[in-house]
């Protein structure tokens, strides 16, 4: 077992992602996998998306993850480098491979869209609590993880459960359900991912993947009365927009030096108690609301990342929860607007003038392949338009 850096002591970074990464293949043009004569190489992977977005917008990002000592490993490990990030802490796995998966240009969420995966047996499978450098995991002000990760096996369940305990000096917990019923083995995906979901500070869940696992329905506010533990709920509605809830104590998910629960109890149903019932719904939490932009879509496939990444990036800064949620919309933009899983964000002041536009021309704004390069001194004139 290798690493790919020295073992010091790591330094402290903004956010730090743990995550299987793949080598994914895009058609080079529209069709099914069976027709497409050839395809393009580029890397996708939930947490090491959110990672090479928040390097490109100027933060400092770790991703902690596991490879295959192969060609696909090596250009992983040199690609998700190349955004800036640190990847001093990948283990190189010389008996697993690295996963790799083919997918057709069709938008995710319609019948002509295929994905082929294989991943099964892959070296991120094989993460595990004692396998992972947890110093390096925990030596960040966030530690951003997903459900994707627990469904890849026993172990890697077992570190998510490690890594959202509680515990004193925890970072800022941010995890994304991103429910993939494919990838479970058994029938007990859902509850388990809502018991990781209790024991974080920040969640990400779509409103659709919140009826498809927990059967909730009603809306976000009947989500966030089945997770009230998280100091911050984003519900995401698709084209719709999103809703942030902030706990009513004033608590909005700050970062000091570190953000994270410190060990003190919880209430029953988190993620110490995964087998109790959730606790009581407090009192009704400070809500809002955020409409998404009207984008020229591409492609869909990593702008629930970018959206995790642009929201992360505006808590890093402080920002109102308004404001984290338009640069949550803002950086989804950018990979909406290209084919792949990965798109440089917008300039840090080019997106603070636009999340900053009052609610109507932020309503009538509308994004196309490009946007991100558009001169920053033009104005929202040039930029908004009614669709």
């Amino acid at each position: 077992m290798t690493a790919t850096g020295a073992r010091n002591a790591p330094d402290v970074v903004d956010v730090v992602a743990l995550g299987e990464s793949m080598v994914t293949f895009l058609p080079s043009r529209p069709g099914r996998l069976a027709d497409v004569p050839s395809f393009d190489r580029g890397i996708g992977g939930a947490e090491s998306n959110v990672a090479c977005a928040l390097a490109a917008a100027g933060h400092t990002t770790r991703w902690v993850g596991r490879v295959g000592a192969d060609g696909f490993g090596d250009h992983l490990v040199e690609a998700i480098g190349g955004y800036g990030v640190d990847v001093s802490h990948v283990r190189r796995d010389p008996r697993r491979p690295t996963g790799v998966y083919f997918r057709t240009a069709g938008d995710r969420s319609t019948d002509a869209h295929e994905v082929a995966y294989y991943r099964a047996g892959s070296a991120a499978s094989a993460m595990s609590p004692a396998g992972v450098d947890l110093d390096a995991l925990r030596a960040g002000r966030v530690l951003h993880l997903s459900g994707i990760t627990a469904a890849l096996s026993s172990d890697c369940l077992d570190l998510l459960r490690e890594l959202t305990a509680p515990r004193p000096g925890r970072p800022l917990i941010s995890f994304d359900v991103n429910h993939r019923p494919g990838l479970w083995r058994d029938t007990h995906g859902p509850e388990v991912l809502l018991d990781l979901a209790r024991g974080a500070d920040l969640v990400f869940v779509g409103e659709d993947e919140a009826e498809e696992a927990w059967g909730i329905t009603g809306g976000p506010t009947r989500i966030r009365e089945a997770l009230p533990e998280p100091h911050m709920l984003v519900v995401k509605q698709g084209a719709h927009g999103a809703v942030a809830f902030s706990e009513s104590r004033g608590q909005m998910c700050r970062l000091g030096g570190t953000g994270g629960r410190d060990g003190t109890p919880q209430a029953p149903g988190s993620a110490t108690n995964p087998r109790s019932a959730p606790a009581p719904a407090p009192a009704p939490a400070p809500a809002t609301f955020e409409p998404a932009l009207h984008v020229d879509v591409v492609a869909t496939t990593g702008a629930g990342d970018a959206f995790a990444a642009g929201f992360l990036s505006a808590t890093l800064r402080d920002l109102p929860v308004r404001d984290r949620l338009r640069h949550g919309h803002l950086t989804a933009a950018a990979t909406l607007t290209v084919p792949g899983d990965l798109a440089a964000p917008p300039a840090r002041a080019h997106a603070d003038r636009l999340a900053a536009l009052d609610d109507t021309a932020w309503g009538t704004l509308r994004l196309g392949p490009g946007w991100t390069r558009a001169d920053e001194h033009e104005g929202p004139e040039k930029e908004a338009r009614t669709p």
